[in-house]
C-alpha cells in the first residue's frame, strides 16, 4: 500500500460486488475505510460481509449511509435503476461502472438535478490490479473537479487516479479510446498466431518476438500526436503510405498461402488505399484518423 491508501479513512458506500466491486471493497476495508456495500443478488455480498463490510438491504439504504456514494454495477441502466429509489441529495456520487462519453454526461445531469456532485470513472485495470501495489492499474476521472480534490486520497487506494478535465464524458472517452487501441493491437496479434499455426514454429518462441516488435513500434504514437498537433502528416516519414499500401499485397498473398483470413486486416488497407487515392502517398498514416473522424469521407 502507498502512504495515499492509510491517508484518509472515508466511509464509503459502494453498490456492485461482482468481481471488480469486490477487489475495490477489499482494497479500502484493507486500509482501513468503514465500506457499506450494495449488491443486487445479496449473496455475492456475503464474502465482503465476512471481512468487515457493512451489507445493505436496499441501494437507497446503503446510500443513506454515506456521503462518498462509489457505482461499480453492470452498465449505465444499471445505475439508473439501483438509484431511483435513493435520496442523491448532498451526496458524492463516482460511477465507475463502464460507459459511453454521452453516458457520462447524461448521468452527470441527473445526479445533478438530484443534488448530488458526480465524477465518472474509466476503470484502465482487471480486478487482479485492484489493491496491487505498482500493478500499473489506474482509473481516469473526470466531472466535479472540488468532488475529486476532495476525494482524492480516497480514491487513490485501490489504483492510480488520473483526473482528465471537468466534462464528465472525458474518462469514459480515455477508457474507450485505449481499449480500442487494445483492440486493433490483439487483431494483430491474433492474425500473427493465424499465419504461424499452420506451420512448425512453436507459439511460446514465436512470442517473445511479436512482443518486442510491437513494443518497438509503440512510440509511433508519438510522431501520430505531433503530426495531429501540427497538421503536417509529411514530416519524419519513413514509410509512407504508398509505400505501406504496396506492401500490403504481400501482407494479403502471404495469408492466402497460408490459408488465413485476412478480415483483421482488410478494413485497415481500404482506409489506407482511400487515404493515397486522395493523393496523400507522401504522408505517413496520420491522416486516416481524419478519414475515421469525419465518418471516412474526408477528401483532402
Amino acid at each position: 500500500m502507498t502512504d495515499n491508501a492509510v491517508a484518509s479513512r472515508t466511509p464509503l458506500t459502494l453498490l456492485g460486488a461482482g468481481a471488480m466491486g469486490t477487489a475495490l471493497a477489499r482494497a479500502w476495508l484493507a486500509a482501513g475505510h468503514p465500506v457499506t456495500v450494495w449488491n443486487r443478488t445479496p449473496a455475492r455480498a456475503e464474502a465482503l460481509a465476512a471481512e468487515g463490510a457493512a451489507v445493505a438491504a436496499s441501494a437507497a439504504e446503503a446510500v443513506a449511509a454515506n456521503r462518498l456514494v462509489i457505482a461499480c454495477l453492470l452498465d449505465d441502466a444499471s445505475v439508473g435503476e439501483a438509484l431511483e429509489g435513493a435520496d442523491l441529495a448532498g451526496r458524492d456520487l463516482v460511477n465507475l461502472t463502464t460507459g459511453t462519453p454521452a453516458e457520462g454526461r447524461t448521468r452527470a445531469a441527473w445526479a445533478d438535478a438530484r443534488g448530488a456532485r458526480f465524477l465518472d470513472g474509466g476503470v484502465m485495470a482487471v480486478p487482479p490490479m485492484i489493491g496491487a501495489a505498482d500493478s500499473g492499474g489506474y482509473v481516469f476521472y473526470s466531472g466535479s473537479p472540488e468532488l475529486f480534490e476532495e476525494h482524492r486520497d480516497t480514491l487513490a487506494v485501490p489504483a492510480g487516479t488520473r483526473y482528465v478535465g471537468a466534462d464528465p464524458g472525458f474518462a469514459a472517452l480515455y477508457d474507450v479510446a485505449l481499449l480500442s487501441a487494445m483492440s486493433g493491437m490483439f487483431a494483430g496479434v491474433t492474425h500473427a498466431f493465424a499465419l504461424i499455426r499452420p506451420e512448425d514454429i512453436a507459439p511460446k518462441d514465436f512470442a517473445p518476438l511479436l512482443m518486442d516488435w510491437l513494443t518497438a513500434m509503440a512510440p509511433a504514437v508519438h510522431q501520430t500526436a505531433e503530426g495531429l498537433e501540427s497538421g503536417d502528416y509529411s514530416r519524419n516519414v519513413v514509410s509512407n503510405l504508398a509505400m505501406q499500401v504496396a506492401g500490403n499485397t504481400t501482407l494479403l498473398r502471404t495469408a492466402e498461402e497460408q490459408r488465413v483470413s485476412p478480415e483483421l486486416l482488410t478494413p485497415y488497407m481500404a482506409l489506407m488505399e482511400r487515404r493515397l487515392a486522395q493523393g496523400h502517398g507522401d504522408e505517413d498514416g496520420t491522416g486516416i484518423v481524419e478519414l475515421l473522424a469525419q465518418g471516412g469521407e474526408a477528401s483532402s
